[in-house]
């Protein structure tokens, strides 16, 4: 059975980049060394940190999460790393003063 992981890399100017691979260790390894692709989000970004991943054995699965997790804000991505599933689940509430938890 193959395996996917989606990662999240923290890079040296605090931004954050989220990627789906079957083989981790070849793909970070892309992102650390590769000097072919000057047009790639990591590349004059290093150093970089790989600061989260999740494995997954349906490719689909994985790909659902990866879209999902590339939609989330920084803080919700901060959350899901330290494993904060309190401030995840404050953070993925609606805000809105529309909502229905505001009515009265």
């Amino acid at each position: 059975m193959k395996t996917y992981f989606v990662y999240i890399i923290k890079c040296a100017d605090n931004t954050y980049y989220t990627g789906m691979t079957n083989n981790i260790n070849r793909r970070w390894y892309e992102h650390c060394f590769d000097q072919e692709n000057k047009s790639a989000y990591t590349y004059s970004r290093k150093p970089l940190k790989l600061v989260f991943y999740e494995t997954f054995n349906d490719v689909k699965q994985a790909y659902a999460f990866e879209r999902k997790i590339k939609k989330w804000s920084k803080a919700k991505k901060e959350a899901l790393i330290e494993k904060n599933w309190d401030r995840l689940k404050k953070l993925s509430e609606c805000q809105n003063d529309s909502h229905f938890k505001y009515k009265e």
